[in-house]
């Protein structure tokens, strides 16, 4: 008897620790996913800045052509 309880308690521990480990998982899956929206979004912005400054560029090559 002393065996199976022993064994149902370190199934039990077994369990807990991949519980642990699963939410640690997921909390760093969400700030990744956080970071990659971030990143996404200045990238986003850099090039809309990107696209006016050459059309301005081609605008100013145009007048002084």
């Amino acid at each position: 008897m002393f065996w199976a309880m022993l064994a149902v308690a370190v199934g039990f521990c077994g369990l807990a620790v991949l519980g642990v480990f699963a939410i640690k998982v997921f909390v760093e899956a969400q700030r990744l996913g956080r970071q990659v929206t971030e990143t996404t979004q200045r990238i986003n912005r850099a090039a809309e800045d990107l696209e006016r400054a050459a059309a301005d560029v081609a605008r100013a090559g145009h007048e002084a052509g």
